[in-house]
């Protein structure tokens, strides 16, 4: 553990959460739907994922025995709204066969897995990357890992606390060595770097006004 990072996450957190609020974020009913929405965000944004999750509720295909048995064609259909939908629609069939290769198509023994195993196996499913595992292990299953996507990477980057080119696991190592792992902690502190993206660290920044806007304290790790 490197002090000055730890006191510097810390802040970070403590400010975000005291500017902007708890998120609730991942906004699911059930574990499943978690999964379901994580394959789906991939290369758009959440409005269309809401959208093509309504989709499945209305047909009532919304769990992993039905979604098993519907066909690729009808389920891309469904949820064409989501963007790519060919490709979802395969990927979402892949986690399916997933399930129910390794767990039987239930949930539960897959949540009662370590997270080291079942990382591993989620990685393996085509299509599926590092980001969409992560989001997964941590929303649906209640792992503590702590995912990494674009607007933390842009946060961090614009405020020197990681360089471009960095990989995805370096990022991730940096959370995962430096703050208590509490899905919590995990969960709140990810949904606040899309909050702070989406309203001030945004492609174009606003940085006036934002919560991290400098100069900053002194967080020395001594």
């Amino acid at each position: 553990m490197d002090e000055g990072k730890r006191k510097t996450l810390l802040w970070m957190y403590e400010t975000l959460l005291s500017s902007f609020g708890p998120q609730g974020w991942w906004p699911a009913e059930t574990p499943f739907e978690v999964i379901v929405g994580a394959v789906l965000t991939q290369n758009t944004a959440w409005r269309n994922v809401e959208r093509a999750i309504d989709n499945l509720k209305k047909a009532g295909v919304l769990s992993p025995s039905r979604l098993s048995k519907l066909t690729e064609k009808k389920l891309a259909k469904l949820i064409r709204s989501a963007g790519y939908y060919n490709v979802k629609a395969k990927r979402l069939k892949n986690v399916m066969n997933f399930l129910n290769r390794e767990y039987g198509g239930a949930l539960s023994p897959m949540i009662k897995d370590s997270l080291p195993a079942l990382r591993e196996k989620i990685l393996a499913v085509k299509g599926i990357g590092p980001e969409t595992a992560d989001s997964i292990l941590l929303y649906a299953t209640g792992k503590p890992i702590f995912v990494i996507d674009a607007y933390t990477r842009r946060v961090l980057s614009r405020h020197g606390i990681i360089t471009d080119g960095v990989t995805y696991e370096n990022i991730q190592t940096l959370f995962m060595q430096n703050l208590p792992h509490q899905v919590s902690l995990f969960k709140e502190f990810h949904a606040l770097f899309v909050r702070l993206a989406k309203t001030y660290c945004k492609t174009t920044p606003i940085c006036r006004g934002c919560p991290l806007e400098p100069p900053w304290p002194t967080l020395s790790g001594k």
